[in-house]
């Protein structure tokens, strides 16, 4: 009996000690880099540059994959139900707190372990140059005066464009046709026609904004941006609300501390690289790399101030989370 007794203990040890160097060896094999959209958005390029910095820190290949639909659901679920090692990545955003609580898929933000962020940017409500509308109220009230005619463009359903085009309109008692698409698709509608209006991401179509092409109404954060001063933001028109577009890293729930930690460095520290953060600059994205911690606590602000522009606007759907 205490031989068996000294055997589980010793094969207990090694089993621990084992794990430990693991851990300590991490990584070893090459990182999955998941982004929740498709090739050529704003967030596969994003996604790109940092996993490529991450790279160069961790030693091994971090491999961006493309696993776009649902506003993130399928990228957000995937990496959930990930084993818990390190070795996938869901390069998150705003929309992991958007499509959560959507509807679109059955958990909440917290299912997942978050590493951190790496940037963030206000999400704009754009316009072709030559439209007839100069500012988003000129645009909201003929929204308002004909329903169902004016058409305003966003990637995927239950995104964060989509949250932020939803609460918009519907705050401003518009009731305009919602076009779920890709999203490079976007900047095309635009030009075309096919689309009267967008809520995109910042940087890409900042560049049709000085070329001439297109316009900003307004902005969705609390704070005017440098790259557009001239451009109101939503709460200064008169709408409840405060929404920048952040990026970061997430992993599969019950990921090892040392691991996480290890995640983290190499995130901050690629976010922070001078390749990197000239890139960022260049698009003019706000470079905010934060950890664990605090990003826990911008987490819980976000979710809380999301959950309130759906429910005013109606979106917010409550259900058991699991």
């Amino acid at each position: 009996m205490n031989t068996l007794k000294y055997l589980f203990i010793g094969t207990t040890a090694v089993t621990l000690m084992l794990a430990g160097h693991a851990k300590a060896d991490w990584p070893n094999k090459a990182i999955e880099f998941v982004i929740p959209f498709g090739a050529g958005g704003g967030a596969d390029i994003e996604g790109r540059l940092i996993a490529k910095a991450m790279s160069k820190e961790l030693g091994q290949p971090v491999v961006p994959i493309n696993k776009p639909g649902g506003g993130g659901a399928i990228t957000y679920t995937y990496v959930k139900n990930s084993k818990p090692d390190g070795y996938t990545l869901a390069w998150n955003s705003t929309s992991i707190l958007t499509t959560t609580n959507i509807g679109n898929v059955p958990f909440d933000y917290t299912a997942m372990d978050h590493i951190g962020q790496v940037a963030q940017q206000p999400v704009p409500f754009v316009v072709k140059k030559s439209a007839r509308w100069n500012t988003l109220k000129e645009f909201m009230a003929e929204c308002k005066a004909k329903p169902k005619t004016l058409k305003v463009a966003f990637a995927g359903f239950g995104s964060a464009t989509h949250l932020a085009g939803v609460a918009m309109t519907q705050l401003s008692g518009c009731k305009p046709i919602m076009l779920p698409v890709k999203a490079p698709d976007r900047r095309k509608m635009i030009l075309s026609g096919e689309a009267d209006a967008a809520v995109d991401i910042f940087f890409v179509p900042l560049k049709y904004v000085k070329a001439g092409k297109m316009k900003f109404l307004a902005i969705s954060s609390g704070k005017r941006n440098p790259a557009a001063p001239n451009v109101p933001t939503a709460r200064e028109i008169g709408m409840d609300m405060d929404f920048d577009l952040f990026r970061g890293l997430s992993v599969a729930k019950g990921t090892p501390a040392p691991i996480k930690n290890k995640i983290e460095a190499a995130m901050i520290k690629a976010a922070n690289s001078p390749a990197f953060s000239k890139r960022m600059k260049k698009l003019k994205v706000t470079l905010a790399p934060m950890g664990q911690k605090e990003f826990a606590v911008k987490l819980a602000k976000a979710n809380a101030n999301i959950v309130s522009i759906m429910k005013q606007a109606g979106m917010y759907q409550a259900k058991a989370k699991k």
